[in-house]
């Protein structure tokens, strides 16, 4: 799990990836934008809402525009990296520092459009359903242990919901069984299904 506390040891520690992670910074930090840490990860805000964040991965560093949808992507290089998952998250990636070099132009032309987007009030929010069931089988272990039930009910209704349909999803009583056993432990220590992608 990430436990960077702030932007430059986020940077320091991706060794890979420090000259092009300093370079979208730069980038990123010649326009009016506040500069945090959120889910582990450089994030950049403006007038208090995030706008996007860089991350280092394995074989790329990205942009993510938070309201990506709304940008005209003329150059067409944005992409939904959750498709069917998110409606406005895209995502930018680059594979070398050199790639970040030629495109510095076109990156702030993407960011004034997300900033302008940001002061015009402009959103896509998402359509997340209220309402989902609780497995039989969670539901039977969160009836007979009071640790369990009191660490569930803890969570946000998104967290709620993630482990319940990660059991939904499974087919097989087998695979639910172990699943079931995979999360019960993460409830009662109070982690999210998806806490490690976020930080």
């Amino acid at each position: 799990m990430n436990t960077n506390s702030s932007v430059d040891e986020y940077i320091m520690t991706t060794r890979k990836w420090r000259e092009a992670l300093i370079l979208l910074r730069e980038i990123v930090l010649s326009l009016p934008m506040a500069e945090t840490l959120k889910w582990g990860r450089p994030q950049y805000t403006f007038e208090g809402k995030n706008v996007l964040g860089i991350s280092a991965f394995k074989s790329y560093v990205g942009l993510w525009f938070m309201q990506g949808a709304l940008l005209k992507d003329e150059h067409n290089k944005l992409f939904n990296a959750q498709e069917g998952v998110t409606k406005a998250l895209r995502q930018w990636r680059f594979t070398s520092l050199e790639e970040i070099q030629n495109d510095a132009e076109i990156i702030r032309e993407y960011l004034d459009e997300a900033i302008s987007n940001q002061q015009k009030g402009l959103e896509i929010k998402s359509e997340k359903s209220k309402r989902f069931t609780i497995p039989d089988e969670l539901a039977a272990c969160l009836k007979t242990d009071d640790d369990l039930r009191q660490a569930f009910e803890s969570f946000t209704m998104a967290k709620q919901r993630e482990f319940s349909e990660y059991l939904h999803e499974a087919k097989r009583a087998k695979t639910r069984q172990k699943r079931l056993e995979k999360i019960c432990p993460m409830i009662k220590e109070r982690i999210g299904l998806n806490d490690k992608y976020k930080k």
